[in-house]
C-alpha cells in the first residue's frame, strides 16, 4: 500500500530542503573563512555571507508558514519578509564593495564615496518601516494570506543595481590589456549575477519554485574557491602575486606570444633594506616593503600592455610586462622611482628608501630560471653602480 503525500507539503519539503542545503553551504563557508584574514575585502566578504544567511533563514521561515508546515503567525510572516528583503538589499551592497576592492576600483578607496552609495540600503530600509503601515509593497492579511502591492517591484529595483554596476565593469575590463593580469578573477565577478539572476526571474514568476538561494549559494562557492585560490597565490603583505604565479604567468607568454610584443622581466630590489630594519625596526621595514609595492602599481597603472608584479622573495620583486621596446622599460624605471620618491615624501619618511631595477628580454626557448638569473646579473651591477 502506497502513501501518497500532499502536493502542498512535497512543495513544502522541497524548499525546505534546499534551502537547508543552501544554508549549510553557505554557513561552512562562513566558519571557514572566518579570522583568517583581517583584510578589509574579505570583511565585506565576510558581511556579505551574514547578509546572506539571514536572506536564506528569513526565507524558510516564511516558506514553511505560507506552506502550513510550522503554525501560520501573520506578524512573523510579514516580519521574516521584510528581513528577507532588507537582508537582500544588505548583501548585494556588500558583495558591491566586496568586487569593488577586488578590483583595486579607486571608488572604494574613498571612504565619502562608500558611505553616499549606502544610501540605496537606507532607502530599502525607509521603504520597508512605512510598507509597515501601508502594505504598498507586500502584506499578509489575519489569515496568513501573502500578496505584492504595487510597489513590489521596487525591492528589487533598489538592491540589485549594486551587483550590476560592479560586474558589468569587472566585464568592461576583461577588454582591457591592462587587466589581462586579473582576466581570471574579473571573470568570476562578471559572471557572478548570471545565475542568481536567472533563478531571480523565475522565483519571480514561480514563488514557489526555491531557485534563489541555490542559485546564490552555487555562485558564493565559487567565489569563496577563487578566494582560497587567492590566498595562495597571493602575498600577504603587499598584497601582490607570490612567487608561484610567475611560473603561470611565463608560461602564458610562451603560450601565446603576442605580435610585436617583447616580455621583460624586471627584478626589483630595495636599497639598503637591512639597515631599515636594524635601525627602525621589522615593522618599518614592512611598511617600507608595501611603499615599494604600491609604488609600482601606481607607476604600472597607465601601462596599455598586460603585466604581473610579484613579490619574489624578502625584499626582492618581480615584473613581468610585455612591452615594446628597451625604451619603454626605462621609462619605467624611472617612473617607479618618481613615484617611490613621492610615496616617501607623503609618508614622511626618517630614511631614503630606494630601489634598484635589473631587468632581462625574455628569448622565446629560455627558461624562467635563466631569465632571472640575467635580470638579477643587471640588477646587482645596478647596486655596483650604486657602491
Amino acid at each position: 500500500m502506497y502513501t501518497y503525500l500532499d502536493p502542498t507539503l512535497t512543495k513544502a519539503l522541497m524548499y525546505l530542503e534546499i534551502n537547508l542545503i543552501s544554508i549549510a553551504l553557505v554557513a561552512l563557508i562562513h566558519y571557514k573563512t572566518s579570522g583568517l584574514t583581517k583584510m578589509v575585502s574579505q570583511r565585506n566578504f565576510a558581511m556579505a555571507i551574514d547578509a546572506q544567511l539571514v536572506f536564506f533563514t528569513s526565507d524558510t521561515l516564511f516558506a514553511m508558514m505560507f506552506y502550513d508546515v510550522f503554525p501560520k503567525i501573520p506578524l512573523l510572516m510579514f516580519l521574516f519578509k521584510e528581513a528577507y528583503f532588507m537582508s537582500t538589499s544588505l548583501l548585494c551592497f556588500y558583495w558591491f564593495v566586496y568586487f569593488e576592492l577586488m578590483q583595486d576600483s579607486p571608488f572604494v578607496k574613498n571612504r565619502t564615496r562608500v558611505r553616499i552609495s549606502s544610501a540605496l540600503v537606507c532607502v530599502m530600509a525607509l521603504i520597508l518601516i512605512i510598507n509597515l503601515f501601508t502594505g504598498i509593497c507586500f502584506h499578509v492579511d489575519e489569515d496568513g494570506v501573502y500578496g505584492r502591492g504595487p510597489l513590489f517591484i521596487v525591492l528589487y529595483l533598489i538592491s540589485y543595481p549594486y551587483v550590476f554596476f560592479t560586474c558589468i565593469r569587472a566585464f568592461v575590463r576583461l577588454f582591457k590589456k591592462q587587466y589581462y593580469a586579473q582576466r581570471r578573477m574579473l571573470i568570476k565577478l562578471a559572471l557572478f549575477p548570471v545565475l542568481p539572476a536567472i533563478a531571480g526571474v523565475i522565483q519571480f514568476f514561480i514563488p514557489e519554485l526555491p531557485v534563489a538561494c541555490a542559485a546564490l549559494s552555487i555562485s558564493t562557492l565559487i567565489i569563496y574557491i577563487d578566494w582560497t585560490d587567492e590566498m595562495i597565490s597571493v602575498d600577504p603583505l603587499t598584497h601582490l602575486s607570490n612567487r608561484k604565479t610567475i611560473d603561470y604567468y611565463y608560461e602564458q607568454w610562451q603560450d601565446n606570444k603576442e605580435e610585436n610584443a617583447s616580455l621583460y622581466l624586471l627584478m626589483v630590489d630595495a636599497n639598503k633594506f637591512k639597515s631599515i630594519n636594524d635601525t627602525y625596526g621589522h615593522l618599518e621595514g614592512d611598511k617600507a616593503l608595501v611603499r615599494i609595492a604600491e609604488a609600482m602599481r601606481l607607476a604600472l597603472r597607465g601601462h596599455n600592455r598586460r603585466f604581473n608584479i610579484a613579490r619574489y622573495g624578502g625584499d626582492e620583486f618581480v615584473v613581468l610586462i610585455w612591452g615594446e621596446s628597451e625604451v619603454a622599460i626605462e621609462n619605467l624605471k624611472a617612473r617607479i622611482d618618481r613615484t617611490l620618491r613621492r610615496l616617501n615624501k607623503e609618508a614622511n619618511s626618517p630614511y631614503d628608501l630606494t630601489v634598484s631595477i635589473g631587468y632581462e628580454k625574455a628569448a622565446p626557448d629560455m627558461s624562467l630560471k635563466d631569465l632571472i638569473e640575467l635580470a638579477d646579473e643587471h640588477l646587482y651591477a645596478e647596486k655596483a653602480k650604486l657602491r
